[in-house]
């Protein structure tokens, strides 16, 4: 069996890694929370429909849920992250 082994040095930060996330991953996180937010409602309200057949109220459920997202993605395309370059 041929072994496999890094032929470069890594790619990586040199800093250790401590296991929590930076101030600047939170910061993100908090800015993207709308868009998870609405990603999670859409896939809650797909969900529900899985096993069955999607009623009127299921279908009105996923639409708002779907349009949710758009104005998350919209919101957060517009907003102008921190250290992004313009």
């Amino acid at each position: 069996m041929k072994t496999i082994a890094a032929l470069r040095a890594g790619v990586t930060a040199v800093a250790p890694f401590d296991g929590e996330p930076s101030d600047a991953e939170l910061d993100a996180i908090d800015t993207e929370m709308p868009l998870i937010m609405a990603d999670v409602a859409l896939l809650d309200a797909q969900i529900m429909t899985i096993d069955r057949t999607p009623t009127e109220l299921d279908e009105r459920r996923i639409r708002r849920a779907r349009r949710r997202v758009l104005a998350a993605r919209r919101d957060l395309a517009n907003t102008e992250m921190p250290g992004a370059v313009a």
